[in-house]
């Protein structure tokens, strides 16, 4: 059975600021760092394999904490677990969406990454981790939309109920060709 532990990077300004992150290499803030000590600190009494990251700053320090914590000699990069591009939108708060393109902003065509490429790029992700690393446990230090998308996309009977939180934990497992997420949005090292 492979296994994936699907993180959440830390917080960052913008996530305080409410601004669309998108592919913006925006870099943690203190609690987001301090957060993800704590994530690290859980971690290390779990057993991880190897390391997955998006190479934008904010999945990138999170990942080199827990790596630090773990003893995880080498991070793995990969630009397919990167988040959900936001188009025209990244950079701005919803107010100034509303103001530049209207109440129907999100009807419009404004660059922001559709689903299906989401999920694509997700697949193909996830399938060279189970031919490259089968029956291995895996971190994957990534983004709250594309995670989103991912679980979606892996769990046919997963119904997501909230948007995920700053260094979150969710689990999924391939079992017999079968995705099942066993954990989503934990967050008990914050307790």
């Amino acid at each position: 059975m492979t296994t994936l532990g699907l993180i959440r990077h830390g917080s960052t300004p913008w996530n305080k600021e409410k601004r669309a992150q998108g592919n913006s290499d925006i870099p943690l803030d203190q609690e987001g760092r301090e957060d993800a000590y704590k994530l690290a600190e859980r971690l290390q009494d779990e057993d991880w394999d190897l390391i997955y990251s998006s190479p934008l700053l904010r999945a990138k320090q999170t990942a080199e904490i827990i790596a630090k914590r773990l003893s995880v000699p080498e991070i793995l990069f990969d630009q397919r677990i990167k988040e959900v591009s936001g188009g025209q939108i990244e950079g701005t708060i919803e107010e100034e969406r509303i103001e530049k393109w209207g109440t129907n902003w999100r009807d419009l065509e404004l660059g922001i990454e559709k689903q299906p490429d989401v999920l694509k790029r997700g697949r193909s992700f996830v399938n060279d981790i189970v031919i490259n690393h089968p029956n291995k446990r895996v971190l994957v230090v990534s983004h709250g939309g594309f995670i989103g998308h991912l679980v979606q996309g892996l769990d046919e009977g997963f119904k997501k109920v909230e948007s995920l939180n700053n260094t979150s934990v969710t689990i999924v497992n391939n079992l017999k060709e079968k995705w099942t997420c066993d954990l989503y949005n934990c967050t008990k090292h914050l307790a």
